[in-house]
């Protein structure tokens, strides 16, 4: 039996663990990808939920402990560093959660998949001719080739999606916030738990990593006309512009984004698609179901590439079906995860002072509510 070959865009969290379970379902994986190598933001991602059982049966469980973070809390702060409240991170997930810096994950992933897959860096797709035997693709500068199937894995700003689909603003939804990160050059201050100071509509944290930190810059905006996630002169401008007068650390951080090259800036968008696939094309990851904030993006990515490859094997002479199945099942992750945005930009960028307020008050009573949950038993169901 001739084996099927699978072209995955992307080089993210879901095209390496495409590439790693496709592998083993019996196809020949190739990812290309239009960075020039394994970068990818530094920004803490979790491994939770079901992706925590799919690093587990890749055997990358122990690696991913490696180099988790040492976050134990999120403290919010005042201009003068003073804490204002405190959330035990622990409330955000369950035992066996991983939060690591999204570029070890992706090395991680990289290294499990890369002895069964093609990799192709510095290039993208530009063209897809699709027929009833598979797909030719024209490349940005490598050859044409053909594939049996397609997958878009190439996140928010999909090249697959807008090929096949249409344009990106057919499908990708500003939920008015903006979110910059940037790895810092020297230690944070408290290297157990993830320092957020807030004013109105805006927020700064800084986050520590593998002794450096990282900061995040996010705060409420309407789209930018014209805004493009590759133009890092409007993206310093922006955020120049956003926390003029704030106050704690945010001048220095300031600073560090002036001359910083390793600068990430993009909107934080939901996408919405009735539906994921066509013929022999289908989009994984953020290219099909973007979700933004806490991190569930990279879980997603993981849980449904392992649900897109489990399927086609399956089937692998009826990729359409195979399709179908993988999108029924994938959406009840992703919707409920979607329909959280606005709860999460609510908690960390609260709108109005009195918001911050309401936030920092609540922030007290969660170890009492905490405790009641564990002197209360729950209930049979």
């Amino acid at each position: 039996m001739t084996e099927r070959t699978v072209l995955i865009s992307g080089a993210g969290v879901a095209g390496r663990t495409l590439a790693y379970w496709l592998a083993r379902a019996g196809f020949r994986p190739t990812v290309v990808e239009r960075a020039a190598g394994l970068r990818s933001s530094g920004s803490p991602v979790d491994v939770r939920g079901p992706a925590s059982r799919v690093a587990e049966r890749m055997g990358v469980t122990a690696k991913l402990r490696e180099a988790s973070t040492s976050a134990e809390a999120l403290n919010f702060v005042d201009d003068a560093g003073r804490r204002t409240g405190r959330i035990p991170t622990r409330l955000f997930g369950a035992d066996g959660d991983i939060e690591l810096p999204r570029t070890d994950l992706a090395a991680i992933l990289h290294d499990a998949a890369r002895e069964h897959t093609e990799f192709v860096f510095g290039d993208s797709v530009t063209e897809l001719r699709e027929d009833a035997g598979g797909v030719d693709v024209t490349f940005e500068r490598g050859g044409p080739r053909r594939f049996d199937l397609v997958l878009g894995a190439d996140g928010l700003h999909s090249a697959v999606r807008r090929l096949v689909f249409g344009p990106e603003r057919a499908f990708v939804e500003h939920m008015g916030v903006y979110i910059a990160t940037l790895p810092l050059t020297g230690p944070p201050a408290d290297p157990a738990a993830i320092e957020m100071y807030n004013s109105p509509g805006r927020a700064v944290a800084v986050h520590p990593s593998r002794g450096h930190g990282i900061a995040a810059f996010m705060f409420r905006g309407d789209a930018v006309p014209g805004f493009d996630h590759r133009d890092t002169a409007l993206h310093r401008r922006l955020l120049t512009e956003t926390y003029e007068g704030a106050g704690w650390l945010v001048p220095q951080l300031l600073e560090q984004v002036r001359t910083t090259d390793d600068l990430y800036f993009d909107s934080v968008s939901r996408v919405r698609m009735d539906r994921w696939s066509t013929g022999r094309i289908a989009l994984a990851g953020d290219a099909a179901s973007c979700v933004s904030l806490f991190g569930d993006g990279s879980s997603l990515a993981m849980a449904g590439a392992y649900t897109l490859a489990e399927e086609l094997g399956r089937t692998p002479d009826d990729p359409a079906a195979a399709f179908r199945r993988y999108e029924t099942a994938h959406r009840k992750l992703v919707e409920p995860k979607q329909r959280a945005v606005p709860a999460a930009a609510a908690l960390l960028i609260p709108a109005t002072r009195g918001g911050l307020a309401a936030r920092n008050f609540g922030t007290r009573l969660l170890p009492l509510v905490s405790a009641a949950r564990r002197l209360v038993p729950a209930r049979a169901a």
